[in-house]
């Protein structure tokens, strides 16, 4: 494995990531003219968007622990000072790393916590895993005002062993991460632990299957990719890359080279959330309901890829830098990975009467990331096609979440996994905001349906289809879901040009993960998590509305981002355009995703529709591989 130069770590271009100097710079700018004292924290620090070439600015939020006070400040470096300052009363900022293990640190030493443990036969304190998890807001009397974590347990049989094996069903600890206290711990009754082995490490791994012979990939003359500090170009692809710590990976200024013109397809795009809601009603079960970028932050949680093979080929590596609580910066080494995968047949023909084949090997480039979140990894990787295609494409894998029995022995609302071991049903709904720019910067999005005429005498074989075409200028009329009976599909287009052949130039978005929730209203999800009522939403690009589910996710009452803002029902034709998509994995729990799961997929695709005059890979030459044989 080959690997290419680290990214700059100063900026030389108005969207690159703020650097760890500037992260540092920025709170300091921030304390010495909003002190709030011992109590200060810093939620966030960013680069500010839009990016201004005259001044580089960056995006503060920042709160007080011993108030609750939470604040937002817009930094001008270029000045060293704070251009606005704004209150955000009531809004409670994500959970941050650090606290994570100040609320676990907290509840083990808990006498209440200690003598529940011992009811179970737990003694040893450091083979107990308490695992923070996000709230939500149930309305309870005792919590209002208070910024908390639930701690879900597990045991450890021996140092390293999967705690995930050994669910302590019945007892779990709230705890308020700005007080530093536990205000309760809750036992609904000892129910046995499971105390199987349930390892999947290479460490317990005493057997391994035979025959598996080596693949190598090779690239003699090295990646096709060029990179220029944060800037990339392959193939005819042009972007930069960026990073925030609630976001991750995103891409800006997408385009593609077609002949003379480079063509532009999207200014912005990247993961904005995703809710994962579990659908088993007792105990601490029902407060699982967990939004990994607005709660936690999913760019912070971000592995470094230099070990194991994460990648494979030529690869590029950018680090990330995100901020730490204090205000300093945290370093994530390689958190982003590209490279080049061969990806099977571009397109082939065999003229069958010359005898004549013609065939092209199609690849992609693949940059990605890939963030841990408590038990499950998420793998984000965005594909770009030869032929103009972009895909995004989410793997989940790591550790289902698992529980013990109830306490009459039965199951409950998922699958038995392992003795006495559960796997609660849930799903993960992905939302990706996706700001267009199809050849200009006012789009249109077209609902395309195909549909069979009536029987008549124009459809005498009753075999007529025809394509319907439905304009959504609204943003009420622009909330929609997928209909597979008519194979539905949405184009992107730009009504201001015309092609040769007279199409509006145009990418259609292909949703083949979308995903129904079946939640009530009135749950988490159908309160908090609006978006994902609509497979896909339509809004006036905007700097503010970035949050599907609103700007602080924690403890949310509901009712914000997307569904308020497109109460307004602006116009959404012909202007600036940002096309919301959620999809998703819906998760039914079998005993092959025990005790690790192997990866599953979900994503989608954006491909050119009228964008092209004809198939734009005609000019990539035939290749052969040096290292092909037969067996």
């Amino acid at each position: 494995m080959d690997v290419v130069a680290h990214a700059v770590s100063a900026a030389s271009h108005p969207l690159d990531p703020l650097s760890p100097d500037e992260i540092a710079a920025a709170a300091s700018i921030v304390r010495a003219e909003r002190n709030l004292g011992p109590g200060m924290r810093f939620e966030t620090i960013v680069l500010h968007e839009p990016a201004d070439a005259s001044d580089r600015r960056a995006f503060v939020s920042t709160y007080d622990i011993a108030t609750g006070n939470m604040f937002e400040a817009t930094v001008s470096l270029t000045q060293s000072a704070v251009l606005s300052w704004v209150p955000r009363p009531g809004a409670k900022p994500r959970i941050a790393p650090d606290e994570f293990l100040m609320a676990e640190d907290l509840i083990k030493k808990d006498p209440r916590f200690i003598a529940a443990l011992a009811l179970r036969g737990i003694t040893d304190m450091s083979l107990v895993c308490a695992d923070p998890w996000s709230c939500g807001a149930f309305g309870h009397a005792e919590e209002e005002g208070r910024r908390l974590i639930q701690a879900i347990v597990w045991v450890r049989n021996r140092p390293f062993d999967n705690q995930y094996a050994h669910p302590v069903e019945g007892l779990t600890g709230l705890v308020d991460i700005n007080a530093g206290e536990v205000i309760s711990v809750t036992d609904t009754g000892v129910v046995p632990v499971p105390r199987g082995e349930g390892n999947y490490s290479e460490r317990f791994q005493t057997t391994w299957r035979k025959g598996l012979k080596p693949i190598e990939v090779v690239q003699p003359e090295g990646a096709s990719f060029t990179v220029n500090g944060y800037g990339v170009e392959w193939c005819g692809w042009s972007f930069r890359v960026g990073f925030t710590p609630r976001e991750g990976l995103v891409l800006y200024d997408l385009a593609i080279q077609d002949g003379d013109a480079r063509r532009s397809v999207m200014k912005r795009v990247a993961l904005a959330e995703m809710v994962v809601p579990y659908g088993h009603p007792q105990g601490v079960h029902p407060r699982k309901n967990a939004f990994d970028c607005g709660e936690y932050g999913i760019g912070v949680l971000a592995n470094s890829l230099t070990l194991g093979c994460d990648c494979l080929g030529t690869i590029h590596y950018f680090d990330a830098y995100v901020n730490r609580v204090d205000g300093t910066a945290m370093v994530i080494p390689n958190a982003i990975c590209m490279h080049e995968e061969d990806s099977g047949i571009l397109w082939k023909h065999t003229d069958f009467r010359t005898e004549v084949v013609d065939v092209r090997r199609a690849r992609r480039l693949v940059v990605s990331f890939i963030a841990t979140v408590g038990n499950y990894e998420y793998a984000f990787y965005w594909n770009l096609y030869l032929d103009g295609t972009i895909e995004f494409d989410v793997k989940l894998t790591g550790i289902i979440n698992t529980a013990g029995l109830m306490p009459d022995g039965s199951v409950g609302r998922g699958t038995l996994v392992a003795p006495g071991v559960v796997g609660h049903i849930h799903q993960h709904v992905f939302n990706v905001r996706m700001d267009m720019a199809v050849d200009g910067p006012n789009n249109t999005v077209v609902e395309t349906d195909m549909v069979a005429d009536p029987p008549g005498p124009d459809n005498p074989w009753f075999n007529a289809l025809r394509v319907v075409e439905t304009p959504l200028l609204t943003e009420k009329a622009a909330q929609r879901r997928t209909d597979p009976q008519a194979s539905r599909f949405w184009k992107i287009v730009n009504r201001e040009r015309r092609s040769p052949l007279g199409h509006h130039p145009g990418y259609r978005l292909v949703a083949h993960s979308a995903l129904r929730t079946p939640a009530h209203p009135d749950s988490q999800v159908g309160k908090r998590a609006g978006f994902v009522t609509n497979d896909v939403w339509v809004t006036p690009t905007r700097a503010d509305e970035r949050w599907p589910a609103g700007d602080y996710v924690n403890q949310s009452q509901g009712g914000e981002g997307l569904p308020a803002w497109t109460a307004q029902d602006r116009k959404v034709a012909d202007t600036e355009i940002t096309v919301w998509h959620s999809f998703g994995h819906n998760h039914i729990p079998r005993p092959e995703d025990y005790p690790v799961q192997p990866a599953v997929h979900c994503g989608f695709l954006l491909q050119p529709y009228g964008f092209f005059d004809r198939n734009p890979t005609l000019d990539i030459p035939p290749a052969k591989s040096a290292h092909s044989c037969c067996a």
